[in-house]
């Protein structure tokens, strides 16, 4: 089961500093989401800078599992607010799909670590 969490934590470390930096750079796709979710650009830029302290949660928790399992709630928290917010202006359901997947790792994640849930280190 190590190597699984492992491969779920290291799959959300990657996806979150994907979306994240691509929020942070100002990518086209990224200004379009925001734009089409009736969001600021200033509150794209803010998300990706907490999906990147997410990731620093996530490489954090390879040493030390609760900071991953909190960090597992905090971005599953994001990602359900993303799905929801999908929901709200009807987007179709494949533009759902990312913050869907990374939702469920996310859960995964702290169903996971949940035995370290109260021990951030150690």
């Amino acid at each position: 089961m190590h190597i699984l969490t492992i491969v779920l934590q290291s799959w959300l470390l990657f996806s979150m500093a994907f979306f994240g930096g691509s929020k942070i750079a100002g990518a086209k796709h990224q200004v379009e989401l925001f734009d089409s979710i009736k969001l600021s650009q200033w509150f794209r830029v803010i998300t990706g800078y907490v999906q990147i302290a997410g990731c620093i949660g996530l490489i954090i928790g390879y040493w030390y599992p609760g900071i991953a399992a909190w960090t597992g709630i905090l971005i599953g928290i994001m990602m359900l607010i993303a799905c929801l917010t999908h929901v709200r202006v009807k987007h179709p359901i494949g533009k759902m799909i990312p913050a869907l997947l990374n939702l469920l790792i996310a859960i995964a994640v702290v169903i996971l670590y949940a035995d370290e849930l109260p021990h951030l280190f150690g």
